[in-house]
């Protein structure tokens, strides 16, 4: 039997939701998988979850470095590789700076690395805020350098919610095949897990969290947020529930739908968020509650094994950036596929190349 390991190398790694989802996915009889070779990023507490759970304690090949100062030179050679590219100027919620923000064109890096390894096939990931920043100029220009690198492009926006994932979490994912590969990458359907039970209570309760299980301190609130949540029903957020006077909230811009927003427990719960300030932590259905970060963890697929480093602001920061492991899984497995000759349902990409 002939065995085929693609080493990966993913910069802007994170905690490692998308490597969790590489690691796992097979293809065959498990002839195809993936491997990991190294991972770059600049915050040392995802740094250290991803070394304590990909690389099993061993931290020799994740370097902790902000990657304008990356020396890729260094870094070993891959067959693929994968990059989250920092999403906060392409947020729907922010000041959307595009390419011309801070984080923008961090996405480069993305792209130098494709020219320097020529892995080949790749997937990048962002928010579906993506497709109109910049009046769509900035996804163009991306794909537009994408191309010149080498790659045939699919670009989808993923609602991973259709893929039986117990959050409504929309990114944009383009997977790269490397020109003259011979393999044709597909978008997954959504049809083998359109009817699975997604519920936000099922992901929560079945089976229950471990007593023992880590990162699912329970947060302190105030008697105010308490009594606040306490009049808001499952599905509601603070500017939809008849909250008395002293209880409602003195909004003078934006009303963020989020805010103080409680699960409904029959539904895929709402898009879990890196950020935790001003009553964005997601907030549990028939507790006045926070969830833990445990619970977080489990709506964005994480096994409850998964260990989290830092402070619980950190951890939060990092099981809200990741990408849903399940749905990761999923991604990559239909790229094993297309590699190993393996017919499996497809379903049309969303997002046209207006390059070809």
């Amino acid at each position: 039997m002939t065995w085929t390991r693609y080493r990966l190398g993913e910069l802007f790694c994170g905690p490692g939701g998308l490597a969790h989802g590489a690691m796992t996915a097979k293809a065959g009889n498990g002839e195809y998988g993936i491997v990991h070779r190294w991972a770059t990023d600049y915050d040392r507490d995802a740094c250290d979850t991803y070394i304590e759970n990909i690389c099993q304690g061993q931290g020799g090949s994740v370097v902790c470095r902000d990657i304008r100062k990356l020396d890729m030179r260094k870094l070993s050679e891959i067959d693929a590789l994968a990059f989250g590219f920092p999403c906060n100027d392409y947020s729907l919620v922010g000041e959307r700076k595009g390419l011309g923000g801070t984080f923008g064109s961090l996405y480069s890096y993305g792209i130098a690395a494709l020219k320097h390894f020529k892995p080949k096939w790749f997937l990048a990931e962002n928010v579906a805020g993506l497709k109109s920043a910049d009046d769509g100029a900035a996804l163009a220009r991306i794909l537009q350098d994408m191309k010149s690198a080498g790659y045939k492009l699919t670009p989808h926006l993923y609602k991973f919610e259709e893929y039986g994932i117990p959050q409504a979490r929309h990114r944009i994912v383009i997977v790269g095949i490397r020109e003259g590969q011979g393999a044709a990458f597909r978008v997954p359907s959504t049809s083998l897990r359109a009817r699975e039970d997604n519920s936000c209570r099922r992901a929560l309760e079945e089976p229950p969290i471990p007593e023992d299980a880590a990162n699912n301190e329970r947060a302190c609130h105030s008697a105010t947020v308490v009594r606040r949540l306490e009049h808001i029903r499952a599905g509601e957020n603070a500017f939809k529930a008849d909250l008395p006077e002293e209880l409602k909230l003195k909004a003078g811009g934006a009303q963020i739908s989020q805010t103080y927003r409680r699960l409904d427990p029959d539904r895929p719960a709402y898009t879990v968020t890196g950020s935790g300030g001003g009553g964005t932590h997601v907030y549990h259905w028939s507790e006045p509650r926070a969830l833990t970060n445990r619970e977080r963890a489990r709506l964005q697929t994480f096994p409850d094994t998964y260990v989290f480093h830092g402070s619980r602001g950190s951890v939060r920061k990092q099981i809200g950036m990741a990408v849903p492991c399940e749905g990761a899984q999923i991604i990559f497995q239909a790229v094993l596929n297309a590699f190993a000759g393996i017919p499996y349902a497809w379903t049309q990409a969303n997002i046209k190349l207006s390059t070809q």
